[in-house]
């Protein structure tokens, strides 16, 4: 009876031990498999994310080199512009012009009404209406041509702004170039006397270019006088010239601001991105 009793626990004992080695075996393997399934935390996404910020930066990096330049070229003009006034030469050397640019100068001599032109359609303190574009004949030598300013849509047609002012006058104003045409601007029409944008070499053209000694130069007349005059011009149809002021579009700061913006904010999503992907690849141990 002993005997077997003995024998009895003997073989439990055996069954128990392999019993935990089995399950221990089965543990290890386990816990091998569940590592080996690691994926590296580097992925397309992450790549992606990693390229835009470096991008953003740098384009914010360019608008910061843009703002300066922009902001020395105002300040450029703007002291020429406060420079005192000079007599045109009687022939203005064409290659020089753009050092001029916003230069305050004083011309004299009489309209060519004949050859006056529409540009616009404009608008001012809410009125819609046209600039006037007359060629100046100047006595003592070429003819250039002057925006004279501002009239309202229902003077467009009428003479009042040739009747405004006739015989001899002098003006101050400032050289310009021709404007800068973009792809929704229409055709100019000189036929019809209608023009949709500066271009000077045509206007001199249309006026009797070289044969009638018309230079392409542009003057923009300046006002300055006083609010009540400007408006009892607008009333009569004369055409109101423009303020003295730099009008040169300044937006590289808000361009600086929203590259930058968006550089940080790619940076934060991407550190955010890695960590949480090194958190998820951490070997972590299986539950019991």
């Amino acid at each position: 009876m002993l005997q077997r009793l003995a024998a009895s626990r003997s073989k439990w004992r055996d069954t128990i031990m392999k019993t935990h080695r089995w399950l221990h075996s089965e543990d290890s393997q386990a816990t091998k498999s569940y590592t080996a399934r690691k994926n590296s935390w580097f992925s397309p996404t992450i790549f992606v994310l990693g390229f835009i910020p470096v991008f953003t930066f740098a384009l914010g990096t360019w608008q910061m080199q843009r703002l300066q330049w922009k902001v020395a070229l105002i300040d450029e003009l703007q002291e020429k512009l406060h420079r005192e006034p000079i007599f045109l030469p009687k022939r203005v050397s064409l290659s020089v012009v753009p050092e001029f640019v916003y230069r305050r100068v004083l011309l004299r001599g009489r309209w060519d009404h004949e050859h006056s032109m529409l540009l616009g359609p404009r608008v001012r303190e809410g009125s819609h209406g046209y600039h006037v574009v007359t060629p100046l004949i100047r006595s003592d030598g070429s003819t250039v041509l002057v925006d004279r300013g501002f009239v309202a849509k229902e003077f467009a047609d009428a003479d009042t702004f040739e009747r405004g002012e006739a015989g001899e006058v002098e003006i101050l104003g400032m050289l310009r170039t021709s404007h800068t045409r973009n792809s929704f601007t229409p055709d100019n029409k000189p036929t019809e006397g209608m023009w949709y944008w500066a271009d000077v070499d045509a206007m001199a053209d249309y006026a009797g270019g070289e044969a009638k000694h018309v230079q392409p130069v542009f003057v923009e007349q300046i006002y300055e006088g006083s609010s009540q005059d400007a408006a009892s011009r607008l009333s009569k149809g004369i055409p109101l010239g423009r303020a003295a002021s730099v009008d040169v579009r300044n937006a590289h700061l808000s361009y600086v601001i929203t590259w930058f913006s968006l550089s940080a904010f790619t940076t934060a999503m991407l550190a955010r991105l890695v960590l949480k992907r090194r958190v998820q690849n951490h070997p972590r141990p299986l539950p019991r």
